[in-house]
């Protein structure tokens, strides 16, 4: 696929999930006696219930895999399958105190698609740790010959599918991998997941965001009362006029 119909693509994409996020604000009327998200509570989140849910970070795919159905909190009446909030929060706080462990350098973050270049930009340069934004070239772990070369400890992936070679090329070394993952998405070759939507533009600034804010209160560099200098618009990435327009 091209630059310009990826472009394209993850717009169209955005564009359903920004649709999905209205309707799923909206009360039910199929007679069911709740929404998705009414048995979490608003106290003990990272961020406010409403800010979650208007980012999209719980809208997945038409598609489910077996290995996503534990984060699976219900499935609407037009097929499409909503992440459980609470577990993607518990998620990134597991993520945190584990990525906390490693020296910043020695975590490695990849981002093949388009939308996911700048939050992980944004999150490597807030914690010090090594970004792959765009083409993962071959070798870039695994080849000793390679002049480019890096040697993290562990990397984080914004994608298991469209970041297949980073996840292939981890495995061969032996480091772990963690991976925004979709309902869509697999577990092969991946050690921990944070189950979001790992599509949508606003979605993937606010949990690039929330993870780098929690690995910072983990290594002791943030208060637990403070928030990042950098706001969850730096994160996000900017799609310019003509872009749009493709």
């Amino acid at each position: 696929m091209s630059e310009d119909e990826e472009i394209k693509k993850e717009a169209e994409n955005e564009e359903e999930t920004k649709t999905l996020d209205i309707e799923e604000s909206r009360p039910e009327t199929t007679g069911e006696t709740q929404g998705p998200e009414v048995s979490i509570p608003e106290e003990g989140l990272l961020l406010p219930r409403d800010t979650l849910l208007s980012a999209g970070i719980h809208i997945g795919t038409r598609m489910k895999t077996g290995d996503m159905e534990q984060f699976i909190y219900r499935v609407r009446p037009d097929g499409l399958f909503v992440l459980d909030v609470k577990k993607t929060d518990e998620r990134i706080r597991a993520t945190a105190k584990f990525l906390a462990r490693f020296e910043p350098t020695k975590v490695a973050a990849a981002a093949a698609r388009l939308y996911a270049q700048e939050p992980v930009k944004k999150f490597c340069e807030v914690t010090k740790a090594t970004p792959v934004a765009g083409r993962f070239i071959p070798g870039l772990l695994s080849n000793p010959l390679y002049p480019n070369r890096i040697e993290p400890e562990v990397l984080v992936v914004s994608d298991p599918r469209a970041d297949a070679q980073a996840v292939k090329e981890a495995a061969a070394v032996g480091i772990p991998v963690v991976a925004l993952c979709s309902t869509d998405n697999e577990f092969a070759g991946i050690d921990l997941v944070i189950p979001t939507n790992n599509k949508g533009r606003r979605a993937l600034a606010v949990i690039y965001w929330l993870l780098a804010r929690q690995v910072l209160r983990e290594r002791g560099e943030l208060p637990a009362d403070k928030d990042l200098s950098a706001a969850i618009d730096d994160f996000e990435a900017k799609i310019t006029r003509e872009e749009e327009e493709i």
